[in-house]
C-alpha cells in the first residue's frame, strides 16, 4: 500500500542524509556502493575569536595551518567539516590535507599517510560566508581515541576569523604551502583551533554520538594542554573500555564563558543549538552542563534585587525546557548535569543569593520528569564539609574550574547505563512490525517466487525472536497470480496471523462507501478459511485513507464496528515500497553493486525515520508511544529484513505484537471504531495541534531512475 500524501514518508530530515542520497544517484550510475552511516567522532563549537585569541592578519596570508584533533570512535572512512560561520566574505582554501601525526605536540606527520581532501572532486574549496563545508568521503582508516592532523593552506586571510579559542591543543602556523611537510619545526605555535568544525567517520548503524553541551568546564579550562583529559575526553575513553559501548562517540560542544540566556564568549546555547547539536550526524544523546556563567554574571559586580534572582532562575529553567523540547523533536535524549559549586571564585565573588540560585536550579535538574535523566556533577565535585566549594583535590586553583582529577571524577560519574536502549531512560522502546499487500506486492524480482519472498521474511522474523506479526491481505492477487496462495500457507504455517486490507486494495477516497464496504466484505471468506478459529478482525485501510468526507469516515467506522474490527494504525513508515520497483529492475539487469547501494540507502532511510518518528512522539507527549511499523512483502524487504531488525534492536527497540502496541492510549480511537474518528498517525496529531513537521528531503524521483 502507499502512504497518504499528508504523511509524506518519502521525505527525510537531516541535511547529511540528503547529501548522501544526492551522491547515491552518482553512486548507482557508477555501480559503486556508499557508506552506511556517518557519525561525528570529533567536533568543536565555532565562535568569533576575541581580539586576544585571533591570529594577526598576516599570519594567514600564504600560510599553512596544521591542527591536531583527538577522535573518539574510529572508522574506515572519514570526512572533515570546515567552517566560515563567522566570516563576512567567502573563504578560499587552496588545499586541505590530513595525516597521522607522529606526536600530537610536535606538528610533524607520518608522510606516507599524507592525503589531500577533495570537495566535489576538487582539491580546493571556497566556503561561503556564514557557512560550513563538508569534504568528500575519504577511505582513511582511523582508530578510536587516535589523533588526526589536519593541514589547511590559505593564500589570502579571511575577512573575519572563525575558530575555537579553547582548544587545549597546540596548532602550528608557517608561511608557504607546507601541506605535505613532514615537520613544521619553525612554526608559530598557538593554543587555538581555526576553521575546523568536525570530523565524521563511517560507522555501523548502531553507532551513536553523545554531545556534551556546555561552557568552559566542558570545554576543558583546567585540563592539560595536548593531554586530552577534559571530562568529555575521559568519558569517550570509558566508553571505549566497555565492550558494549565502543560505538558511542563523544562530541565536545563546550565554549568557555558560554551562557544559556545571553551571548558571551560565543553565541548563547539556544542560538547555537541547531549547529552544535542537531546538525551533528548520529546524535542520540545530549549532556547539558550550562548555567554557571548566567548565575555568576547576574550579580558579579554588585548585588541585585531578589526579584532579579528569581527571574533568572525561571529563565534558566525555561531554557532547559527549550533544549529538551527541541531535542525530543529529533528523537534525541537529554541528560541534565547539575551545576558545580564555585564559592570563592575570584571572578564571580558569589554571594549567598547566588548560591541559592545554584541550589534552586540543581533541585529542578534533579526533579522527576524534567530531563530524561541527570548526572549529579555537583555531588561528585563538592567538598562535603563546605558544599558550596569544590573539593580541594578537584579544584584547578580558581575555585571555579575542576582540575584534571576533577574532570576524571566527572567522567566517572556518568553512568554508562544511561546509553542503554538507545537512550531510553526507563522502559525499552516498543515497536510492532506489520506487513501489507499479502500475497503479492509490486513487481516480482527475476528468478524469485512470491513464496520465496514470504519465506525469507518469515525466517528473518523467526531468527529475531519477533512475536506474531500481522500480514494484511488483498485477495485480488490470488486471481491475478495463480499459485500465490502458497504465501498464505507459509505465513500461517509459521504461526503468523492475517488481517483485512480489502479485496482490491481500494482507496475509500476514490470510491463510494457502499462499494468499499463490499470490497472489504469480499475479503472475509478468505480470512476465515486461512485463520479458522484465530482472530483476523484487524483492518488496515489501503493508502491509510479513511475517506475524504465526514459521511464516509463515520459510515466506514460504523461498518467496521458492526463487523467487529479494530483499525491497525501506522505510526512509523520509511516508505519501504519505494525500493520495490528499483530492486526488481536491478535484479533483472544483474547489477549487484546497484542492489547493494539500494540496500544501504534503504537501511539509512529506516534509521533516519526512527529519529523522525520518535521526535514527533516526544514533541506531542514527552515520551515514546509504542510504535506500529508499516512494511510490505516486497523483494528488497525480504533481502534487507535481517539487517533492519538488527537496526531496530540496536536502537533499543523491543518487538511487540500489534495488540500490545495499540493498547497505548494513543490508539484508543483505532482500537474502537465505535468512537468518533480522530488522528491515528503522529503527523495528523501534529497537524491537529498546529505543530509544523520537520522538513525532510524528497527521495522518490532519485530511486525512480535507478537501473533504468
Amino acid at each position: 500500500m502507499r502512504f497518504r500524501t499528508l504523511i509524506s514518508m518519502q521525505r527525510w530530515r537531516h541535511a547529511s542524509f540528503a547529501a548522501y542520497l544526492l551522491a547515491f544517484s552518482v553512486l548507482v550510475s557508477q555501480a559503486a556502493p556508499g557508506p552506511t552511516c556517518w557519525i561525528g567522532s570529533w567536533a568543536t563549537s565555532q565562535q568569533l575569536p576575541e581580539p586576544q585569541n585571533s591570529l594577526p592578519v598576516e599570519d594567514l596570508r600564504d600560510a599553512t595551518l596544521r591542527q591536531v584533533v583527538h577522535l573518539s570512535i574510529g572508522g574506515q572512512q572519514l570526512r572533515v567539516h570546515l567552517s566560515n560561520r563567522f566570516g563576512t566574505a567567502p573563504l578560499h582554501f587552496a588545499g586541505v590535507h590530513i595525516a597521522r601525526p607522529t606526536l600530537p605536540v610536535s606538528g610533524s606527520i607520518i608522510v606516507r599517510t599524507d592525503t589531500a581532501l577533495t570537495f566535489s572532486g576538487k582539491t580546493d574549496v571556497t566556503v561561503p560566508a556564514g557557512a560550513d563545508y563538508v569534504s568528500d568521503p575519504l577511505a582513511f582508516p582511523v582508530a578510536p581515541l587516535s589523533d588526526l592532523a589536519i593541514s589547511l593552506y590559505t593564500e589570502e586571510p579571511p575577512a573575519n576569523q572563525t575558530g575555537h579559542p579553547g582548544s587545549r591543543a597546540t596548532s602550528y602556523i608557517v608561511h608557504g604551502n607546507r601541506l605535505s611537510a613532514a615537520d613544521l619545526a619553525e612554526a608559530k605555535k598557538v593554543e587555538h583551533w581555526y576553521f575546523l568544525a568536525g570530523v565524521d567517520v563511517s560507522a555501523p548503524p548502531q553507532a551513536a554520538a553523545i554531545v556534551t553541551l556546555g561552557d568552559s568546564i566542558t570545554d576543558g579550562h583546567g585540563a592539560t594542554t595536548d593531554g586530552n583529559d577534559r571530562w568529555p575526553d575521559l568519558l569517550a575513553k570509558r566508553l571505549q573500555s566497555d565492550r558494549g559501548k565502543k560505538e558511542f562517540a563523544v562530541l565536545n560542544q563546550g565554549i568557555g564563558g558560554n551562557r544559556l540566556l545571553l551571548d558571551g564568549a560565543g553565541p548563547n546555547a539556544l542560538a547555537r543549538f541547531d549547529h552544535d547539536v542537531l546538525a551533528r550526524p548520529g546524535v542520540r544523546y545530549i549532556i547539558v552542563l550550562e548555567g554557571v556563567n548566567d548565575i555568576g554574571m547576574l550579580a558579579r559586580t554588585s548585588e541585585v534585587p531578589a526579584a532579579e534572582h528569581e527571574s533568572m532562575v525561571k529563565n534558566i529553567i525555561a531554557a532547559y525546557e527549550q533544549i529538551v523540547s527541541r531535542a525530543h523533536t529529533h528523537g534525541i535524549q537529554v541528560i541534565g548535569a547539575t551545576i558545580l559549586p564555585f564559592a570563592d571564585s575570584a571572578f564571580y565573588h558569589p554571594s549567598p543569593a547566588t548560591e541559592a540560585d545554584r541550589q534552586a536550579i540543581n533541585a529542578w535538574i534533579r526533579g522527576a520528569g524534567h530531563f530524561d535523566a541527570f548526572v549529579d556533577f555537583d555531588e561528585v565535585t563538592r567538598d562535603p564539609q563546605h558544599p558550596d566549594h569544590l573539593l580541594p583535590g578537584f579544584d584547578s586553583g580558581d575555585h571555579l574550574h575542576p582540575s584534571p582529577a576533577g574532570f576524571a571524577a566527572m567522567a566517572n560519574a556518568v553512568p554508562l547505563s544511561l546509553f542503554d536502549n538507545a537512550g531510553q531512560a526507563g522502559s525499552p522502546l516498543k515497536i510492532a512490525f506489520t506487513f501489507d499487500d499479502l500475497p503479492a506486492h509490486g513487481s516480482l524480482p527475476q528468478g524469485t517466487t512470491r513464496e520465496e519472498i514470504a519465506r525469507k521474511i518469515l525466517a528473518a522474523l523467526h531468527d529475531a525472536g519477533a512475536p506474531p506479526v500481522y500480514g494484511f491481505v488483498n485477495g485480488e492477487a490470488l486471481e491475478r497470480e495463480p499459485g500465490s496462495d502458497a504465501v498464505f500457507r507459509a505465513w500461517r504455517a509459521a504461526g503468523q496471523p492475517l488481517g483485512n486490507h480489502t479485496w482490491s486494495h481500494m482507496n475509500l477516497t476514490q470510491h463510494p462507501l457502499a462499494e468499499f464496504e463490499a470490497d472489504a466484505t469480499r475479503m472475509e471468506p478468505v480470512l476465515r478459511q486461512q485463520m479458522k478459529d484465530e482472530d483476523w478482525h484487524w483492518f488496515r485501510f489501503p493508502y491509510l485513507s479513511e475517506g475524504d468526507t465526514p459521511e464516509k469516515k463515520n459510515g466506514v467506522r460504523a461498518f467496521l464496528a458492526q463487523h467487529g474490527y479494530r483499525i491497525a494504525a501506522v505510526t512509523v513508515s520509511f516508505g519501504d515500497y519505494q525500493w520495490t520497483e528499483p530492486y526488481a529492475r536491478c535484479k533483472a539487469k544483474g547489477d549487484t553493486r546497484a542492489i547493494e547501494a539500494l540496500k544501504s540507502s534503504y537501511l539509512a532511510a529506516a534509521d533516519e525515520t526512527i529519529g523522525y518518528s520518535r521526535g514527533l512522539s516526544q514533541k506531542l507527549y514527552g515520551r515514546d508511544i509504542p510504535y506500529v511499523l508499516l512494511m510490505h512483502i516486497g523483494g528488497l524487504d525480504a533481502e534487507a529484513l535481517p539487517q533492519l531488525l538488527q537496526l531496530y534492536r540496536s536502537r533499543g527497540f523491543q518487538f511487540v505484537t500489534l495488540a500490545e502496541a495499540e493498547s497505548d492510549p494513543f490508539y484508543r480511537e483505532s482500537l474502537d471504531p465505535r468512537l468518533p474518528a480522530a488522528p491515528d498517525t503522529l503527523e495528523e496529531k501534529m497537524a491537529e495541534r498546529g505543530f509544523p513537521l520537520p522538513a525532510r528531503a524528497a527521495l522518490g524521483a532519485l530511486l525512480d531512475v535507478v537501473c533504468r
